[in-house]
C-alpha cells in the first residue's frame, strides 16, 4: 500500500530492525520529564510473538533515503466473548453451569509514529491495514489498549478509525524488594501440573470474558513460571500434608475459600527503564535499597532500580472462590514476589491488570504511584455477522462483568 510519499508494509526482520528499533526510541512514552523506555531484546515484534497468529506493519518513505516513519503490531486469538447456556434439553433440566461463547477477536498493540511526521494521516493507514489482515484472518473484533489521559490514542482510534470505548481495567503494580514477604500460615500454596492447571481454569473460568480458547498453550508457554493454588494450611483438597489430589478430585470437593494466580515472565520478552529522572530521585531509590539490604529484618519497603534495564513478572489468570480468596490471592501476590527476588535477569515489579469490578482486586498488594488506576480498551467490530450464530450479539455493546482475562502474550 503507497500513498503520498509513504509504504505500508510487512516488517522484514533483517531488513528494517535496527531502523525499527531506532524509530521506536525517539517515541518514548511517559509523564513529566521521565519517560519509559522498553527494550524488545532485539525481537520488535516480541510481544506478539508468542500469539497464535501476529504480524507487524512499518510505514516506509518512500524515495531514495527509506526510513521507517511508522510502524504497528497486532494479533489474532479465540476467545470469550460471552456465555450461554447448554443446548442440550437432558442438561438444562440438571442446571449446569453456562458455558463459554467463543470469537475470533484481534488485538493491536505497539501503533508508533515518528515525532516529525504526525498528522499526516500515517497512524490510520497503518490501524487500516492490520485491519484488513484481521479481516483475512477471520476476526470478528479488534481491541486496543491505551491510557485513558492518552488524547491523541484515544482521538485516532474512536475518531477516525471507529473504535468505542470498552472497558477500563486498573493495571496494579508493586515493587520487587530484597527481603522476602513472609506468607500467613493459615494459608498453603501448591504448585499444579500444567495439565490439572488448565482442568481447572477451563472448567471455573472459561466464561470469563477475554478468556483464551488456547489456554493451554498459554500455560505451557516457557515464559509461564507457574500457576499456584492457595487453599487453607488445614483440612481437606490436598492440604494439611496430604498430596495434590488432582484437579478432578480437587473441584469435585474444593475448600469454602481458595485462589489461583498463575505466573508470566515479561523479562523474557522486553525490559523496561525509567529514563530522565533527577540525581535527587536516583540516590532517594537507591537509599531505600540499601537500607533494606543492610537490614532485611526489618522489611523496609524500597524502590527498585527502575533507573536501569529491569524486568517484571505479570499475574494472569487471577480468580478465587469463597469469602477469604481475596485475603489468599494476597498470599500468592506475596509468593510472586519472592519468585521476583530471584528471576533470571533481575526483576523489579510484579504486576496484574484486573477488571475496574474484579472483586479479588482488594487482595492485590500494590503501589499507587506505580500504578495504573484506569487503563482503556476500545472495541470495534470488524464484520457484519456473528460467527456465535447471534447468541452474544454485538460485543461491543455487552455490559462489562466483573472479570476479565488479561492474556499475558499481549503484555
Amino acid at each position: 500500500m503507497a500513498e503520498e510519499g509513504f509504504v505500508v508494509r510487512e516488517y522484514e526482520e533483517e531488513r528494517d530492525r535496527l531502523r525499527a528499533e531506532a524509530m521506536e526510541r525517539m517515541c518514548e512514552v511517559g509523564r513529566s520529564e521521565m519517560s519509559l523506555f522498553t527494550d524488545h531484546l532485539g525481537d520488535p515484534v516480541s510481544r506478539v510473538r508468542h500469539s497464535p497468529a501476529f504480524l507487524m506493519l512499518v510505514a516506509e518513505k518512500s524515495g531514495p533515503v527509506k526510513e521507517i516513519v511508522g510502524l504497528i503490531r497486532g494479533s489474532v486469538k479465540t476467545v470469550t466473548c460471552g456465555m450461554t447456556a447448554p443446548r442440550n434439553a437432558a442438561a438444562k433440566q440438571q442446571n449446569p453451569p453456562p458455558i463459554p461463547v467463543y470469537g475470533k477477536v484481534a488485538y493491536i498493540l505497539g501503533l508508533r509514529v515518528a515525532p516529525f511526521y504526525r498528522r499526516m494521516g500515517i497512524g490510520v493507514k497503518l490501524v487500516r491495514r492490520l485491519e484488513e489482515w484481521f479481516r483475512e484472518q477471520g476476526a470478528e473484533y479488534a481491541y486496543m489498549a491505551t491510557e485513558k489521559d492518552n488524547e491523541a490514542s484515544i482521538r485516532l482510534f474512536t475518531g477516525r478509525c471507529g473504535y468505542s470505548k470498552f472497558r477500563t481495567p486498573a493495571i496494579l503494580v508493586h515493587p520487587v524488594f530484597a527481603h522476602r514477604l513472609p506468607i500467613p500460615g493459615s494459608v498453603r500454596i501448591l504448585r499444579l501440573p500444567p495439565a490439572d492447571a488448565e482442568t481447572l481454569y477451563r472448567r471455573r473460568f472459561s466464561t470469563t470474558e477475554f478468556f483464551p480458547r488456547d489456554i493451554d498453550a498459554v500455560l505451557s508457554n516457557p515464559l509461564s513460571l507457574g500457576t499456584f493454588l492457595a487453599v487453607p494450611a488445614a483440612g481437606g483438597g490436598g492440604r494439611g500434608g496430604r498430596e495434590w489430589p488432582g484437579a478432578e478430585e480437587f473441584l469435585a470437593a474444593p475448600p469454602e475459600s481458595w485462589a489461583v494466580v498463575s505466573v508470566w515472565n515479561c523479562g523474557g520478552v522486553f525490559r523496561l527503564e525509567v529514563r530522565g529522572a533527577s540525581r535527587v530521585r536516583r540516590g532517594l531509590a537507591w537509599a531505600t535499597r540499601a537500607a533494606d539490604r543492610a537490614l532485611p529484618w526489618l522489611r523496609i519497603p524500597s524502590v527498585p532500580d527502575i533507573f536501569r534495564p529491569f524486568g517484571a513478572l505479570f499475574l494472569y489468570g487471577i480468580g478465587g472462590e469463597g469469602p477469604a480468596a481475596a485475603g489468599m490471592v494476597g498470599a500468592l501476590c506475596r509468593h510472586a514476589h519472592n519468585m521476583g527476588r530471584g528471576a533470571p535477569g533481575g526483576c523489579g515489579v510484579v504486576a496484574a491488570e484486573v477488571a475496574a469490578y474484579e472483586p479479588l482486586r482488594q487482595g492485590i498488594p500494590h503501589w499507587r504511584r506505580l500504578s495504573l488506576a484506569e487503563d482503556l480498551w476500545c472495541v470495534k467490530r470488524l464484520v457484519e455477522g456473528y460467527g456465535d450464530g447471534g447468541a452474544v450479539g454485538d460485543w461491543t455493546k455487552a455490559p462489562p462483568g466483573t472479570s476479565i482475562f488479561v492474556d499475558p502474550r499481549e503484555i
